[in-house]
């Protein structure tokens, strides 16, 4: 048992800091932090913490938002690189029991997330998103929703890291 802590004790730092795949390096800088904004005028607080899975061939992220009066909505996204289709691709399940299936694309500083679906209770809603960083510690996730032919804004928050 010792020596299994120490190994861990010893390996640990090496899996946060493990270097990426190169089509996972624009998401480099959310790795090993968490990340937390808040929302609805005050009254909810979403915070999301990255750290690389199987020695930076995956990014992990797990976020909890936070609702006074309400049960934690919580979910987890894998970000891997999908070599028959050359690009990176996610997985997001929550506590809910929805799901949605994506991929991510980069311009500059800014992450993409074109047009996905998130299906929940048998119901499905189109998404869209875009992460764009603002220094070293901080970017806006902005999200939005699809109805017919048009897009209109779910949520826009400053994500400020928190460690």
């Amino acid at each position: 048992m010792r020596r299994a802590i120490a190994l861990l004790a010893f390996c640990a730092p090496f899996l946060c800091h493990a270097e990426p795949i190169e089509s996972l390096q624009p998401m480099a800088f959310l790795a090993g932090h968490c990340w937390k904004g808040t929302m609805a005028e005050g009254k909810f607080t979403d915070e999301h913490c990255f750290e690389w899975l199987y020695g930076g061939k995956a990014l992990r992220d797990r976020h909890v938002v936070h609702a006074p009066g309400r049960p934690d909505y919580q979910g987890e996204t894998t970000y891997y690189w999908n070599s028959a289709a050359k690009k990176v691709e996610y997985l997001y399940i929550e506590n809910a029991g929805g799901f949605s299936r994506g991929s991510v694309e980069t311009d500059g500083a800014t992450l993409l997330f074109p047009s996905a679906q998130y299906t929940a209770d048998g119901r499905t809603m189109n998404f869209r998103a875009r992460w764009t960083r603002q220094g070293e510690d901080a970017y806006e996730a902005w999200s939005e929703t699809q109805a017919g032919e048009s897009w209109s804004t779910m949520f826009r928050v400053r994500m400020q890291r928190t460690d």
